[in-house]
């Protein structure tokens, strides 16, 4: 599925000013956006997720038009059938694994029930081998079972694409490695398109299909990891 993103924003915090102009298309299945912090890799993700308004551009997705500053549009986050799974994981504590991963499908902010049972639900359970938390609060959970259910809740709603936003920052080395290998098979299994941010070039090894390199807001072909030389083709 084809990702087209062409946006500009402009943002003012203390004094400070940062453009975010950023232009790129792939028909890729992975997709790394990779540069330093402040290179402006999440407000990209935010754009395209629904969660920042550009000031001008365009954002499409397949045939479905996310975003269009010309035309006035500016579909709101629950209709752009995206997930989004943030670099803490954003759990609910007073929730349980299985609330957790329900929440996906609930619209608006009443909890799940604690007994509740949805087949999708159910299913990722135990696709991610969650069935023994199902009952835990994330404050029982290690890193990789947070994660996990991070996962589940993201993909429980069947979205047309998965966005991951430094998604092993947090593990240590060897829990890194072992999650980078269930995500692959995972996002292969499911052929769902998926967009990762990242400063780390071991996750551009892994799951660089096509990168998108950044610097000071902008696509920088020259700032791709050494050992990487396979790059997006950006747009004008």
């Amino acid at each position: 599925m084809a990702l087209t993103v062409a946006v500009r924003k402009t943002l003012e915090s203390a004094g400070r000013r940062f453009l975010l102009d950023v232009a790129f298309e792939t028909h890729a299945q992975r997709v790394v956006l990779f540069g330093p912090s402040g290179s402006g890799k999440t407000l990209t993700l935010q754009a395209v997720a629904g969660l920042l308004r550009p000031d001008e551009g365009a954002i499409r997705l397949g045939e479905q038009v996310l975003f269009d500053s010309a035309n006035g549009v500016d579909l709101k986050p629950q209709l752009r059938r995206i997930a989004y799974l943030f670099q803490d994981y954003a759990l609910f504590p007073h929730l349980n694994v299985r609330q957790n991963i329900a929440f996906g499908l609930h619209r608006g902010w009443f909890n799940p029930g604690r007994r509740e049972a949805h087949p999708d639900v159910e299913y990722w359970l135990d696709a991610l081998e969650l069935r023994g938390v199902a009952a835990s609060h994330p404050v029982h959970l290690s890193g990789g079972q947070k994660q996990r259910v991070a996962l589940a809740r993201a993909l429980v709603s069947r979205p047309q694409l998965l966005l991951l936003d430094e998604p092993f920052s947090a593990l240590d080395h060897a829990l890194r490695e072992r999650m980078r290998r269930e995500l692959l098979a995972l996002q292969t299994r499911l052929d769902i398109p998926m967009l990762l941010i990242t400063h780390d070039p071991e996750d551009v090894a892994a799951f660089g299909d096509e990168v998108v390199p950044l610097t000071d807001g902008r696509v920088d072909a020259d700032a791709l990891p050494g050992v990487f030389t396979h790059r997006i083709r950006a747009t004008p």
